[in-house]
């Protein structure tokens, strides 16, 4: 399993990006996980990764709690399914993306820069993996 979190745009502030990096460092003692940018008119996440579950971060997507979320983790563990999380710009994601997307996930009903979701994002994965595990950091 494989954990990918790609994002659209370059980050205003790359104290965010730091943050949400040292989460996906911090996961990489569960699952191969990476981060990056990419240009959605050079990147077609579905020809990248064709078998890889595809998560949308949307405002209008479904609100899971941690736990769920772990559950979501769990079962593309249990899979050997790869996880890829998608999260737009400041203009969001493209619309052709939102309507392949195999769910559209929201972080908050509260609008929040793409930098600050990242970091969101990145630790809930972390978070997961310890719930998972049982480890003491979710307490």
């Amino acid at each position: 399993m494989k954990i990918l979190v790609y994002y659209v745009g370059k980050p205003r502030d790359t104290h965010a990006n730091r943050m949400a990096e040292e989460f996906i460092l911090r996961s990489k003692r569960y699952a191969r996980c990476e981060m990056r940018e990419v240009d959605p008119a050079r990147f077609d996440p579905w020809v990248k990764h064709p078998s890889a579950s595809k998560i949308l971060l949307d405002p209008a997507g479904k609100a899971m709690d941690s736990p769920r979320f772990a559950k979501l983790v769990s079962k593309a563990e249990q899979e050997a399914r790869d996880l890829m999380f998608l999260i737009g710009g400041a203009s969001g994601l493209p619309e052709a993306w939102k309507q392949e997307g195999a769910v559209l996930l929201s972080l908050s009903a509260m609008t929040m820069p793409h930098e600050l979701a990242r970091v969101v994002l990145a630790e809930q994965i972390y978070r997961a993996f310890t719930l998972l595990r049982g480890h003491p950091y979710p307490k």
